[in-house]
Order: structure tokens, then C-alpha cells, then sequence
């Protein structure tokens, strides 16, 4: 009898230290998880920010149509900016870093893999604050696309 059959005779697998199903992807400590986390994020957050540059591509379809107020439309540049650089670049950017590092240097996984999982959480935190800043009684920053 071998070591193997022994061990799932018993009912010892080593599949008692991961997660299942949502608590997963929560608790994730796995690098290629939370690289995927990012990978997703960074989509969500592209599809965001292209929603936003499209409304602002119909205001300018046409001279003299107006499809928003003004204010709201330096909103929505300021905005698309912020989203598209530190909502879909920059993640996107650690995403591939946390699947591929690991792989290149042939490390098991990312160092301190929990301050990795809470670095993620963070991200989808502040991107519901920066979406929400539209919401708010002043509006989203309008400074505009060179602040």
C-alpha cells in the first residue's frame, strides 16, 4: 500500500488549508488569485471609464449640441482620467506582476501574501469612493484632464 492510497483511505488531503467558493477569492493568499482579482477590477474599471468617454465623445459628436451641462461634462474628463489611469492601468499593471513575479524568480509565492490580499481590498474600496464622488451635492472633481 503506498502512501497515497493511504491518505485518501483515512480521508487526509491536503485540500483542508485553501478556501472554497466565495472565501476564495476573499481570503485569497494565493498570488495568481489576487492577480486575477486585479485582471477583473482593472476591467470593471475600463468598462467605467469607456462608459465615460463615450458620453463625453456624444457631447462633442456634434458643435453646438448639448447633451450635458458644462460642469458636468469637465466631471466626466477628470473623472475618465482618474479612472482610466489609477483604476485600469495600474491594476492591471499589479495584476500581471503578482501572476508573473513569482513565476519568473521561482518563489512559491508573493512575500507577506495577506498584506497582498488587503492591498487588493483597498483598491475596490476606493474605487467605489472615486464613482460615488458623482454622486455627492459639489459633483465629482472638475479640474480637468491636465490636473
Amino acid at each position: 500500500m503506498t502512501s497515497t492510497t493511504h491518505e485518501a483511505t483515512a480521508g487526509h488531503t491536503h485540500a483542508h488549508d485553501h478556501p472554497l467558493g466565495w472565501r476564495r477569492w476573499l481570503f485569497a493568499t494565493n498570488h495568481k488569485d489576487i492577480g486575477t482579482m486585479y485582471m477583473v477590477f482593472s476591467f470593471v474599471m475600463l468598462l467605467s471609464g469607456g462608459v465615460m468617454a463615450l458620453l463625453i465623445r456624444a457631447e462633442l459628436f456634434e458643435p453646438g449640441l448639448q447633451f450635458m451641462r458644462p460642469e458636468f461634462f469637465n466631471q466626466l474628463t477628470t473623472m475618465h482620467g482618474l479612472v482610466m489611469i489609477f483604476g485600469a492601468i495600474m491594476p492591471a499593471f499589479v495584476g500581471f506582476a503578482n501572476w508573473m513575479i513569482p513565476l519568473q524568480i521561482g518563489a512559491s509565492d508573493m512575500a507577506f501574501a495577506r498584506m497582498n490580499n488587503f492591498s487588493f481590498w483597498l483598491l475596490p474600496v476606493g474605487g467605489l469612493l472615486l464613482l460615488a464622488s458623482f454622486l455627492v451635492p459639489g459633483g465629482a472633481t472638475a479640474a480637468g484632464w491636465t490636473m
